[in-house]
Parts: structure tokens; sequence; C-alpha cells
């Protein structure tokens, strides 16, 4: 068995809060230069692509140091360098910081803004903006948002107490509160713990229910009503993909503004602010596993639909 070594520090700086990619050249043969590796590896980067940055001197070493395509095949090499970030459209809300220290900065996320860079969104997410407003280059997200949903994210400030933060997600020792604006049915019965096994799969935009032991778990209450609309607490027990979405569709009252559940619409344009999904992180509690700290932090976002029902529907 290979024994796995820490990755040397990347030689590039962080553009616009983004990282540098960085490539391990696999411990296999079929491939003689550097050259051939990447042009395999990066084949979704266009023609001539892979060839223009090595000739540019874009791909470089652990040194620093640029690496030219003859460059010979060295498995376990480490490479770097910048993606081409195309323009993004800004998201015009602002990050709330509700709690910073030495070790934690949790803030209040808006709806439209991803957590953490993936896809076409990675200049305008929440740790990308946070690492150029604060100018914490090692600032790291130890959990994420789904970028429709607004409220409370937790990102640690030292990289060697991320994956301290991140158990705490992961063995389920944060307790965690949201909020949804959905309709309101006088003949379901809340409150109510809802149970099922819940399967997302890559490439497939919505989740769903399947039959098998349940893997994901929600408690539903209502908190408020108005006419047709409810204003829902819910608590997940659990940390499946699209969980609350999930569970509050399969009650037959989905959250407002959802484009996946019940029907998928197709995803919300970028640029398009107009009716954001009504689901919100409001609280996060949990005790700090570096300070001891105990945490109680609430978000300050109100859900639109709730406020003004015509305003947050209007075209």
């Amino acid at each position: 068995m290979r024994r796995k070594t820490a990755a040397p520090p990347s030689p590039l700086p962080q553009r616009q809060g983004v990282d540098p990619v960085r490539v391990r050249l696999p411990f296999c043969d079929g491939w003689a230069t550097v050259g051939e590796y990447l042009v395999a590896r990066l084949s979704g980067a266009g023609p001539g692509v892979v060839a223009e940055m090595l000739g540019s001197g874009l791909v470089v070493g652990a040194d620093g140091n640029p690496v030219a395509a003859h460059t010979p095949y060295s498995p376990g090499r480490y490479l770097w360098f910048h993606r081409d970030l195309p323009p993004e459209v800004p998201v015009p809300f602002p990050l709330d910081v509700v709690h910073r220290d030495d070790h934690l900065v949790v803030v209040d996320k808006p709806h439209f803004l991803a957590t953490t860079p993936r896809g076409s969104h990675v200049t305008e997410t929440v740790l990308a903006r946070l690492r150029r407003e604060l100018g914490i280059p090692g600032l790291g997200a130890a959990h994420r948002l789904d970028r429709l949903t607004a409220g409370l994210v937790l990102l640690v400030v030292r990289p060697e107490e991320r994956g301290t933060y991140q158990t705490l997600f992961s063995e389920r020792r944060v307790r965690k509160e949201y909020e949804a604006i959905a309709p309101y049915d006088p003949s379901l019965a809340v409150p109510r713990t809802v149970r099922s096994r819940i399967l997302k799969e890559r490439g497939v935009p919505a989740a769903r229910e399947i039959d098998g032991e349940p893997n994901a778990e929600t408690l539903v209450e209502l908190v408020e009503r108005r006419a047709d609309l409810g204003r829902y607490r819910l608590t997940p027990h659990t940390g499946q993909t699209h969980q609350l979405r999930v569970h509050m569709s399969a009650l037959g009252v989905p959250i407002l503004g959802d484009p996946l559940y019940p029907v998928v619409t197709g995803p919300v344009p970028d640029g398009d602010f107009r009716r954001p999904l009504q689901l919100l992180a409001r609280r996060l509690e949990f005790t700090d596993p570096v300070t001891g700290v105990e945490h109680r932090l609430r978000s300050g976002r109100t859900l639109r639909a709730w406020e003004s029902y015509e305003d947050w529907a209007a075209p």
C-alpha cells in the first residue's frame, strides 16, 4: 500500500479569493510527458488550451517554475495552475458576519450565493468573497448550504483546524434549525417527524425518495399561519442533499420558490433574483471543539414571502 504524503504548499497565490488548481500525476504508465497527461486529463478545456497554458508558463511545479509540455512524466509530481475565470453575474446582497474570533467566522448568507467555488459559480461564492473582504486567504468552509438557501454558514480561519470543525457536522453535534414558507394544508398533521431514504444521483438535479432503510429525518412544525401560507420550523437530524426540500414536497407543501420540487422547472438563471427559495438556515448551536465555548447563533434575515407575498411573487 502506498503511503499518503502531504501535498507541498501551493507556489501560486490565490486569485480573487480562489485557490489554484492542484494536479498530482498518478502512479501509472501511459504518458511519456507532462503535456500528454494534461491534454488527456483536461480534455474538456477545448482544443489547444492546455498546450497554450504550458507554452505560456502557466503550469508550475512545487518550486514555482514553469513546467514545459515536453517535461518527462514523473508519477506523484504535483502541478499547479489557475483556471480561466469567466465573468460572473454579481450577487448584489451583502454577507453579514454574525460571529468572528481567532478560529471561526460565521456569516448570514443571502439567497443565490453558493458557499464554495463549484461549476460556474467560483468568484461569486461565500468563500471567495470572504477571503477577499476579510483578508483571510486560508479561510475554509466547515459545511455548505445550497446556493438558493439563505442563512448561517460556518467557516474556519485556520486550515489545520478545519477537519475538527467539519467533524462537528459529520457527527451531528451541531443543532440546526431552518425556517421555510410553504402552503398551509389544514389536513396535514403537524408537528411530525418525517423519515425516508433519499437518493441523490450525480448529474441528476433533484433527489428522490426510494424504498429502504431511512437515511433522512426531519422534524416539521407549523409556527404560524397566514391565510393559505404557513411558516414552518424544520429541524433536520440528518444532512442528506436537499433533505428539507424533499420532505416538504413529499408532505404536499413544497417550499415556495423551489425550482426542483415537486417538479423540475429548470435552474434559476444567473441574475434573476426575483423569487428566492423561501428556506432559511435560522439557527446554529454547538460547543466549540477548540475553545469549549457554547455558540448559539441566529440569522437576522427574513423570508420575503412571509413579509409580503405580493412583493415576493411580483413578476
